[in-house]
């Protein structure tokens, strides 16, 4: 059996972020206007007032079958490195019931487990938006009211293969650390996987799933998370080798595609996504190109002809110069004669507003087909609302009430919806060193050659300015990770790419398909 007190795991790798970087996943907290509310204590308050679990039966129609399942909000304490009681973690778990007689045992049913980022976020993103049991279904039409969509059944969730527990950790939702416990002890990339490694291994022994294929699926922070869980895992006595990692909005190697003015690579990864935009926008000239061709041949353009003149750098002879950024007006509407001035280096900040700026608009940071007008012209953007906020506004008021209307929580109040983490410098990144970085590519490597049917799917939405596609194709191709393990899919959509329906669908399938699929 795993040891649940051993995961002092000495990981000496080093991570840190350029000084012109954002970290993704703080924009949730920024969009659904709670971070500002909030107060700062509540994360460490104490739950009053609620006896956990609370438990509701329900039934649903997933991938064409009928499933009965059974939610339940519940508790399981963990502890720290040090084998000490540290926090209750409450996560929502949907477990299958299968009937009395079957093949398929609930005790080696598949299980995903599923977490936003942050760093530190509840699962409140995933949970209403992509793959749980009842979506939020927002309108095709983008410039319609994000409130105005409704909660419906998910026929996109993955109930049918296999059981899903929304993680959140302490010092959001429900979850908190123990008094005597601060929580600022978790701000760190190594405690926090560690808080996360407990809290699977204890919940797959409190509910007798110890022989349960076991999936971690992350976004944005959370494929960080993902990746440094993977990893301690790999390294418990004996191991839990996990059979597959889904990191989706990938953020595991943004110290290579952080927007620093002289970091070429960034501008390289960046344009399938500034083309994909462009394409959305009828901005570009894909000349009959369909959006995933479009974006290829984006890629293709990126590391070939747009590489090499970044890399010319000041020397470039103006003809080639020019010509290139031509080019790029094709791919991103955006003039060439902006691509000149910035000596090919367009930023997506600076994009967001280069595309609609004769019309005053501005295009979303977490999914660029979504357009406002321009509130603020500062250079890093100042209080200008993320066009796209709307869609973690609706996730998170629809939460709150499917809590106590459906999944029988008396009350929500309590739940932590902003990040206790108010910034970068509250996060220990495992340097201090203008040379520190941080191999989370490793500790999935670790995994792979521990257990060589596991399998890594790695994602983006196309319209992702922050965590983008080109970034996963860059990550995919540099690491050392057995390519037939690996599987690299893009979406339609922004950073919650699922919030469009097809999206959701896809996503879905190409879980299923790692779920059911071993590698070969």
């Amino acid at each position: 059996m795993p040891n649940t007190t051993g995961f002092a795991l000495t990981v000496s790798f080093s991570f840190l972020l350029g000084a012109s970087a954002f970290w993704p996943d703080l924009a949730h907290a920024q969009a659904d206007g709670t971070a500002a509310a909030s107060k700062p204590s509540l994360s460490e308050t104490p739950i009053t007032g609620l006896t956990f679990p609370y438990v509701t039966h329900h039934q649903g129609e997933f991938n064409g079958k009928r499933i009965s399942y059974t939610a339940t909000v519940g508790v399981v304490g963990v502890n720290d490195a040090e084998g000490n009681p540290a926090a209750s973690i409450v996560s929502t778990s949907y477990v299958a019931d299968v009937p009395a007689g079957s093949p398929e045992s609930s005790s080696n049913r598949p299980v995903m487990f599923v977490f936003n980022g942050g760093p530190i976020s509840p699962s409140v993103y995933l949970h209403m938006g992509a793959f749980g049991p009842r979506r939020v279904a927002f309108d095709d039409d983008l410039t319609a009211d994000p409130g105005s969509a409704q909660l419906v059944d998910n026929p996109y969730s993955i109930l049918d293969v296999c059981d899903l527990v929304y993680f959140d950790p302490a010092g959001t939702g429900f979850s908190r650390t123990l008094p005597g416990k601060p929580l600022r002890d978790y701000f760190s990339v190594q405690a926090d996987a560690q808080q996360t490694a407990a809290f699977i291994v204890r919940w797959l022994e409190a509910n007798d799933r110890l022989g349960s294929p076991v999936y971690i699926f992350g976004e944005s922070y959370g494929t960080n998370r993902a990746a440094e869980t993977a990893g301690q895992l790999s390294k418990l006595e004996p191991p839990l080798l996990l059979d597959g990692v889904v990191l989706f909005g990938q953020a595991i190697n943004i110290i290579e595609y952080s927007q620093r003015p002289s970091n070429i690579m960034s501008y390289v990864v960046s344009l399938p996504t500034l083309a994909a935009i462009g394409w959305h926008h009828g901005k570009a000239s894909p000349q009959g190109a369909d959006l995933e061709t479009f974006v290829a041949q984006a890629w293709n353009y990126a590391q070939d002809e747009y590489l090499d003149a970044l890399f010319q750098g000041n020397t470039i002879p103006a003809d080639q110069l020019l010509a290139v950024a031509e080019r790029l007006e094709q791919f991103t509407g955006v003039s060439a004669d902006v691509f000149v001035e910035k000596r090919l280096r367009l930023s997506k900040e600076a994009y967001r507003r280069e595309l609609f700026k004769a019309e005053g608009k501005i295009i979303g940071m977490s999914d660029g087909r979504y357009v406002a007008l321009l509130q603020d012209t500062g250079e890093n953007g100042g209080g200008q609302p993320d066009p796209a906020g709307g869609l973690p506004r609706v996730l998170v008021d629809t939460f709150r009430s499917y809590l106590t209307n459906e999944l029988g929580v008396p009350s929500a109040e309590q739940y932590v919806t902003a990040s206790p983490v108010k910034g970068l410098g509250d996060w220990t990144w495992g340097g201090n060193s203008p040379f520190s970085w941080y191999q989370y590519g490793d500790a999935v490597g670790l995994l792979l050659r521990a257990n060589p049917d596991a399998r890594v799917l790695v994602s983006a939405g196309y319209h992702d300015t922050m965590t983008t596609y080109g970034a996963s194709v860059y990550l995919v191709n540099q690491e050392t990770w057995p390519r037939e393990q690996v599987t690299l899919k893009g979406y339609p959509g922004g950073h919650m790419a699922y919030s469009t329906a097809t999206s959701a669908e896809a996503m879905a399938n190409d879980l299923r398909a790692l779920i059911a699929v071993p590698a070969e």
